[in-house]
């Protein structure tokens, strides 16, 4: 049987799908595949994944997923409860207690595929590079030169040889009505048109900087724009207050929505006219609900896995210096040329549509 053959065996029910990139974002990639290899399966897949990529509020809402399983792998600022030797004879455990018939691994981790070995899963599968092929007993296994590619390209790969049909590779995320209306009832009495801008940001070069979101938020309004809402993590409440209260009464007219529950998020920005901000998870959610997403990646490689995303860059010179020569003339020119005008479509007598 070779690696492009569609005739794998079935999988052995139930199924857990191992996605340990940590970031939310990286969990919103992978959602077309998880998807996919829940429809294969029969049946809701559980997800095992790193508590970083807030799966349990991400995927509340995902018919697709029956579940989420912490692995608590080399967490900042402690050790993990399974890092070590100790940490692996915990989590091999932790695999037993699912009795799982398959594992899925969406990674290339040796450690990993070795845990559900020792746990007695039947039925292993994953990429197969390296030492991990040890520990796997069902193809397909992807070829190294697929290891250069992007995780989410990656996934796709390794779908495409299992024959698992991928309708569309692209991450979209189920809108729950009870959140929508939490997430609308958070943002206060105005139910307006409303932009929603991205200012947060875990990695200094992902950081546009509050005086240029600012200025940012200080130009969409005067175009008209009735509600700017600022999203973000509760750790950017100083940079939004700073926002706030460097617009004066024009501030009356900006919502927050910092550290909300991921599904009070993707409520909201569902919603939004568009968003434009920081590359970020938040932005990947953005993208994954329908949005036109104004990304800003300044000398970051963008990624074009969502067709809602308009990457927005700084020029090439050969240095990495993140946001520092993204200016805001570059976003304003980007998003007007896309969308045809920087005001509400509607004070023209036409919809936002794309």
């Amino acid at each position: 049987m070779t690696s492009d053959s569609p005739d794998w065996p079935p999988y052995e029910r139930p199924v857990g799908v191992i996605q340990p990139l940590p970031g939310i974002g990286d969990m919103v990639w992978h959602l077309p595949h998880i998807k996919a290899i829940a429809a294969r399966a029969g049946q809701p897949v559980t997800v095992l994944t790193k508590p970083r990529t807030l799966s349990d509020q991400l995927l509340a809402h995902e018919s697709s997923v029956a579940g989420i399983c912490w692995l608590d792998l080399n967490p900042a600022g402690r050790r993990g409860a399974h890092d070590g030797v100790s940490g692996f004879r915990r989590l091999v455990r932790r695999l037993r207690a699912f009795d799982f018939g398959t594992i899925v691994l969406l990674h290339h981790s040796p450690m990993l595929a070795a845990a559900a070995w020792r746990a007695g899963i039947p039925d292993r599968r994953g990429y197969g590079w390296g030492r991990q092929r040890w520990f796997l007993n069902t193809g397909p296994f992807l070829p190294p030169d697929v290891k250069k590619m992007h995780q989410h390209t990656r996934a796709t790969r390794y779908l495409r040889a299992a024959g698992i049909p991928l309708a569309s590779d692209e991450p979209s995320l189920t809108i729950d009505p009870t959140a929508l209306q939490e997430a609308m009832a958070r943002l206060g009495e105005s139910h307006d048109t409303y932009v929603a801008i991205g200012i947060g940001s875990s990695e200094v070069l992902r950081q546009w900087g509050s005086e240029r979101f600012t200025q940012l938020a200080a130009t969409l309004l005067d175009a008209g724009w009735p509600t700017l809402v600022l999203v973000g993590g509760q750790e950017d409440l100083p940079a939004a207050t700073m926002i706030v209260n460097a617009l004066g009464e024009r501030g009356d007219r900006v919502r927050l929505a910092l550290g909300w529950n991921l599904s009070d998020v993707i409520g909201m920005l569902s919603q939004a006219a568009f968003y434009v901000g920081n590359n970020t998870g938040v932005m990947n959610i953005a993208a994954a609900t329908g949005i036109r997403t104004y990304a800003l990646f300044g000398t970051t490689e963008p990624f074009h896995h969502a067709s809602q995303i308009v990457a927005i860059t700084s020029p090439n010179t050969g240095e990495h210096d993140g946001m520092a020569r993204l200016t805001l003339d570059a976003v304003l020119r980007a998003i007007a040329a896309d969308r045809g005008a920087l005001f509400p479509l509607s004070l023209a007598g036409a919809k936002e549509h794309y």
